[in-house]
């Protein structure tokens, strides 16, 4: 998957809910931090969705900790389903904040023809538009999509945010963008028009994986009326 148009993603840790949202997803995020026993999920998985694989360290918001987390991920690369995973900037950046290194594990993805998606998440707030700017190219360096999603407190954060993926679109980077909180909620339906490839849903509302998420069906609809 080379996320060269949108891609709307239902977030699940569940992938029977996975094989349920064909109707409004054009792949499934497998949230593997969330679930029980991802690789025997994996292991099971027959459905039609492709699949981004997301172990999300408990440093940057998730409930995986270091301790074979990338070698959990690793493990999935050789499924038919995996056409993607998710890896923290902090973990691909030379200079970064002292976690555990996924560089290797990044060219083990692309050995097997996997897109990487660099991310990053503030779940306290959004960055000044420098930063935003700096943190888009840094990602979308990185990976073959950069992830950025922020916590907005109001409606400055969020213009500031889908100006600053419009100019990364408008550069040439592929970027995926959100505001989490009830201030931003509206990008997630926006932010496609300003250049966003990926959406993240969860099948149910009850399920959401992120503050602010719609629902998989209410947002597909909001991104087609769009």
């Amino acid at each position: 998957m080379e996320f060269d148009s949108f891609v709307l993603a239902a977030s699940t840790a569940d992938l029977e809910e996975a094989t349920a949202a064909t109707e409004h997803a054009d792949a499934a995020e497998f949230r593997m931090d969330l679930a029980s026993d991802p690789l025997e999920a994996l292991d099971d998985y027959d459905g039609e969705l492709p699949l981004l694989v997301t172990n999300r360290a408990d440093w940057e918001g998730g409930e995986a900790d270091d301790d074979g987390r990338l070698t959990t991920l690793e493990a999935t690369f050789d499924h038919d389903a995996v056409v993607a995973v998710d890896i923290e900037l902090a973990a691909l950046s030379p200079h970064g904040p002292d976690v555990p290194s996924a560089v290797a594990l990044r060219t083990e993805a692309r050995e097997w023809d996997l897109s990487v998606v660099a991310s990053v998440h503030d779940f306290d707030r959004t960055p000044s538009v420098g930063e935003l700017r700096g943190l888009l190219s840094a990602a979308s360096e990185a990976g073959d999509v950069g992830k950025l999603a922020v916590t907005a407190a109001n409606r400055s954060d969020t213009l500031a945010l889908l100006s600053a993926t419009h100019e990364a679109t408008a550069a040439g980077r592929r970027v995926a963008t959100m505001a989490m909180g009830e201030p931003g909620r509206h990008t997630r339906a926006v932010a496609p028009l300003y250049g966003s490839k990926i959406g993240y849903a969860p099948p149910n509302a009850a399920d959401a994986t992120a503050p602010g998420q719609y629902d998989l069906e209410t947002l597909s609809t909001l991104i087609e009326k769009l």
